[in-house]
């Protein structure tokens, strides 16, 4: 076989069958790729027979050949690679061909396979791509960074109106409180200047009142600029961080999944978004992009695994949410209904769910129209969950990485939107931007930080599938480097199906025998109380209540330090709760009480109006007298 021409081109020539349609197409998308760096022919012009002789026809209807200014001669799969490789963002894929074992014979093989059957690989193309073969996910990003901006408003503006009485001077657990904690534990392990590696938080400053509402007012206000669309990136850098300032010190009351989910998606925007002071649509750095679309995979996929992998009876028989709706930690009132759905529907609504997040995650590295049947199963699988619980702005996060999912081309055809058309002074285009390389971030800055947040990525997805990846010393140095930043994370809830629901129920007394429950906002208590939607705002202390009623009262220091400030009267914390029995003077006594708390049935609700019926199971804590 011929492998070098005696007339080479001055620039790299791709040629290719001209009659094949589908030739037609894929070389129109390698065309836009690559630019004016490779040219294209089709063999069936009469130039090419009289330019290179030396080349069977015969060659050009097997496979395209590409011709390089040195004489060089390649063609099949080998031949498309190099062409690509003149597009930055596409070289490694030559590079895994000439140096991957096993890449270039697999490569090859389906090359041929594919051009054996031209016309079925058409129709599988026009099946799974449709018109785009080449997706752009511009106004993705654009709306991407809003939608951040947006869930890091409720984040803030949610977390704001509870922090005096959580982690303020006179809350539950007081940040100065927390950072002597951490000072007096790194000075017995001797640590150092460590120390702000370790525990990274701008409230080694301060740590008064004022500089704790001043972090979260700061976080609202900058999370509504970047909404409408002021200097985004570095916007995103102070958010992160002040984000994970509040985390540090917050410890249980901010340790959920959507609150470390919430940095991770906040550190990969920061290299999604344009570094320009003004918000602009440029097409995203395809490796950043890839990152948030395996965050979304690891999320869903993870919630999936943990289940199986846990070994709970309930989600291997497939009767989970027979006990899930009543004994999530804050269900709606479409929860109580959801829960009285007959088993059999029960059992098909989990196997539902385990079909989307063990199959759907997969379909987002598919070709386009997948990957958008992905997105939509996801997230309707997430508006279900939205609807029977109160999971904070979990939903939002879920909603804004599906929509990474959506790309320009499904954008135009929705772009007679009165939302969209708001979002920008010109219409939806079929085109690219202008400036793209300027809207995106120096290619010498991004790639480090994707290979380390991509290592990290993959080593923690093996951790959630109980890989030892931790015995390659890099990987766990890294993971080590980069934990105190809580940026990448291993994910999966409900691994273990709670089967009954404790309740704690916090009374006081001034005399010690007559006793006045306090009532929660929105945690259950009084069984004719209607469950509520809350979401996307967060109740922190209902929330951390469910946790502490599953666990020991001596596990949870934080819960004593509740009932203490509930004995002195601090108004901060007092402000946490829907009712206070003791509005002038403090209790002298507390005692806590669990139930366990079920659902009622159809006929009791509609009898008795009660939501909830429950049992008394026996004292929490010991009680707890007020020190005069």
């Amino acid at each position: 076989m011929i492998d070098r021409v005696g007339s080479p081109p001055s620039s790299p020539l791709m040629i290719f069958d001209g009659d094949c349609g589908f030739c037609r197409r894929w070389i129109a998308r390698w065309k836009e790729l690559t630019g004016g760096c490779v040219r294209y022919l089709p063999f069936q012009d009469p130039d090419i027979a009289a330019a290179f002789p030396e080349l069977p026809r015969e060659r050009f209807q097997q496979a395209v050949q590409l011709i390089e200014p040195d004489g060089w001669v390649f063609g099949g799969a080998e031949a498309v690679f190099r062409a690509l490789a003149h597009v930055p963002e596409k070289r490694w894929l030559l590079s895994a061909y000439q140096h991957v074992p096993g890449v270039a014979p697999v490569a090859e093989r389906t090359y041929r396979l594919i051009a054996r059957h031209r016309p079925a690989a058409a129709t599988l193309t026009d099946l799974l791509w449709g018109r785009e073969l080449a997706p752009t996910y511009e106004w993705a990003v654009w709306l991407f960074i809003r939608l951040l901006g947006l869930i890091y408003l409720v984040a803030f503006v949610s977390f704001w109106t509870q922090a005096s009485g959580l982690i303020g001077s006179r809350g539950i657990v007081p940040v100065h409180d927390s950072l002597e904690a951490f000072r007096t534990w790194m000075a017995q392990a001797g640590i150092g200047l460590d120390r702000y590696r370790w525990f990274p938080t701008l409230f080694w400053l301060n740590t008064s009142d004022a500089f704790l509402q001043g972090v979260c007012g700061a976080g609202a206000l900058l999370s509504a600029l970047l909404v409408l669309g002021a200097a985004p990136a570095p916007i995103l850098v102070l958010l992160w961080i002040g984000y994970l300032s509040l985390m540090v010190v917050a410890g249980e009351f901010l340790a959920f999944q959507w609150d470390v989910l919430l940095l991770e998606m906040g550190l990969l925007a920061i290299f999604l978004a344009p570094p320009q002071l003004r918000s602009r649509r440029a097409r995203p750095t395809a490796a950043v992009l890839w990152l948030l679309w395996f965050l979304l995979f690891r999320l869903m996929f993870s919630s999936g695994v943990v289940k199986l992998m846990s070994g709970d009876p309930t989600w291997r028989d497939l009767t989970a949410l027979t006990f899930h709706y009543e004994t999530q930690p804050l269900p709606t009132w479409i929860g109580w209904y959801a829960h009285q759905l007959p088993p059999t529907f029960q059992v098909a609504s989990a196997a539902m769910m385990f079909g989307i997040e063990l199959v759907a995650p997969f379909l987002i590295f598919a070709p386009r129209r997948l990957r958008l049947i992905a997105g939509v199963a996801l997230l309707a699988l997430q508006v279900l969950i939205d609807l029977t619980g109160n999971y904070g702005f979990f939903g939002w996060q879920i909603a804004a990485l599906c929509l990474l999912l959506v790309d320009d081309a499904t954008f135009r055809r929705l772009g007679r939107s009165a939302f969209l058309r708001a979002g920008s002074a010109t219409p939806l285009t079929a085109g690219p931007s202008t400036g793209l390389r300027a809207g995106r971030w120096p290619r010498w800055l991004v790639n480090p930080v994707v290979v380390v947040l991509a290592t990290a990525s993959f080593a923690e997805m093996a951790a959630t599938l109980q890989t030892p990846i931790d015995a390659i010393p890099p990987v766990g140095v890294l993971r080590e480097l980069i934990a105190p930043l809580r940026s990448v994370n291993s994910y999966g809830l409900f691994a273990i199906m709670t089967t009954s629901r404790p309740e704690i129920i916090v009374e006081g007394s001034r005399d010690g025998s007559t006793w006045e429950p306090y009532e929660f906002r929105y945690k259950p208590g009084d069984p004719s109380r209607q469950p509520s939607f809350v979401a996307p705002h967060q109740p922190r202390l209902d929330w951390q209540l469910w946790f502490a009623a599953l666990g020991r009262c001596v596990d949870n220091q934080w819960f004593i330090n509740f009932s203490v400030r509930l004995l002195e009267g601090s108004p901060d914390v007092v402000a946490l709760l829907a009712r206070n029995p003791f509005p002038g003077e403090p209790p002298r006594q507390i005692r806590t009480v669990v139930y366990d708390y079920h659902f009622t049935d159809r006929q009791t609700k509609r009898t008795q109006g009660t939501w909830w019926w429950r049992e008394q199971k026996g004292p929490y804590c010991p009680g707890l007298p007020r020190r005069e």
